[in-house]
C-alpha cells in the first residue's frame, strides 16, 4: 500500500507539471459548459417538466458536474500502456515488484486528482457563480457523490486498460480506441444524461460499464438519487469495478504468455 501512495503521488506530481495544459483545459471545459447549458436547459424549459428527473437546477447541475469530471475522469482512454506493448518495453514493467495494472492506476488516480483540483474544480466554480446549480441533498450525499467520482475514475482506467492490452494479438490498436472513445462518451451520458435515452438505448447502455464512468457519479452529485438509490449506485460501479479489474488481470496474464512465446 505504501508502494501504491507514492505511486499516485507521483502521478498528482507529474501531471500537476503541466500547467498551461490544465489551465487550457479548464477553459475548454467552461466554455463547452455554458454551451451544454444553454442547450439542455433549453429543452427541459420547452418541455414544460422534468425530462427523466432533471429540472432546471439538476440539469445545470449535471453539465457543470459533468464538465468539472472530464479531466479527472479518462473516457476517453490513453495509449501508453499499448504504445509499451508495440514496442515490447512492455517486459520491462513485467519485472518491476509492482503489477502493471495497479502501477498504471496507481499513476491514474495521481492524474486524477490534480486535474479535479486544477481543472473540475474552477469550472464547477464558474458554472455555480453563473447558475443556480442542484446539489446533493446532505452531507452523505456529497461524501458519496465523491467516492462514486473515485470509482468512475477506477472503472474508466481498467476498461481503457484492456483496450491497450489487445495490442498483444492485433499490435495496433488506434482503430479499436477510435472505437471506444466515441462509444464511451455516448453511452457514458456525456452527450446528453442517458435517462433521456429511448427505452432500448437506456436498457443497452445500462448493460454496459459506460454509466460508471460518469453518469452514476453525476446522478449523485445532481440531487437526481438519494437515499437508497445511492447504494444501489455505488454497488453497480463497484460491481463494474471489479469485474474489469478481474478481466484486466486475466488479459494481462495471457498477453504476458504471448510475449514470452514471441520473444522466445
Amino acid at each position: 500500500m505504501r508502494t501504491f501512495a507514492l505511486l499516485v503521488r507521483a502521478g498528482f506530481r507529474r501531471h500537476s507539471t503541466y500547467r498551461l495544459a490544465l489551465l487550457a483545459g479548464m477553459t475548454t471545459n467552461s466554455v463547452f459548459g455554458l454551451i451544454r447549458a444553454s442547450v439542455l436547459v433549453a429543452a427541459v424549459t420547452a418541455a414544460g417538466t422534468q425530462i427523466g428527473g432533471y429540472d432546471a437546477p439538476k440539469v445545470l447541475a449535471f453539465v457543470w458536474w459533468g464538465q468539472a469530471l472530464l479531466g479527472a475522469v479518462n473516457l476517453w482512454g490513453f495509449q501508453e500502456v499499448g504504445d509499451r506493448v508495440r514496442t515490447g518495453d512492455i517486459a520491462i514493467d513485467f519485472l518491476r515488484p509492482l503489477n502493471p495494472q495497479l502501477t498504471y492506476l496507481a499513476g491514474d488516480l495521481g492524474r486524477a486528482g490534480i486535474n479535479l483540483i486544477l481543472r473540475g474544480a474552477p469550472a464547477l466554480l464558474i458554472g455555480a457563480l453563473l447558475y443556480d446549480l442542484a446539489a446533493p441533498p446532505g452531507l452523505d450525499s456529497w461524501v458519496l457523490g465523491l467516492v462514486s467520482v473515485v470509482i468512475a475514475v477506477v472503472v474508466a482506467f481498467a476498461a481503457s486498460f484492456i483496450v491497450n492490452l489487445l495490442a498483444f494479438w492485433v499490435i495496433e490498436v488506434r482503430g479499436i480506441r477510435l472505437v471506444w472513445m466515441i462509444t464511451s462518451g455516448f453511452l457514458c451520458g456525456l452527450y446528453v444524461p442517458i435517462p433521456w435515452f429511448p427505452d432500448w438505448l437506456r436498457t443497452l447502455a445500462q448493460w454496459t460499464p459506460f454509466p460508471a464512468m460518469l453518469q452514476n457519479p453525476l446522478d449523485i452529485l445532481s440531487g437526481r438519487v438519494d437515499d437508497g438509490a445511492i447504494w444501489m449506485t455505488l454497488a453497480g460501479q463497484l460491481a463494474w469495478g471489479a469485474v474489469l479489474i478481474v478481466v484486466g488481470q486475466v488479459v494481462l496474464y495471457r498477453g504476458r504468455r504471448r510475449l514470452e512465446v514471441q520473444g522466445g
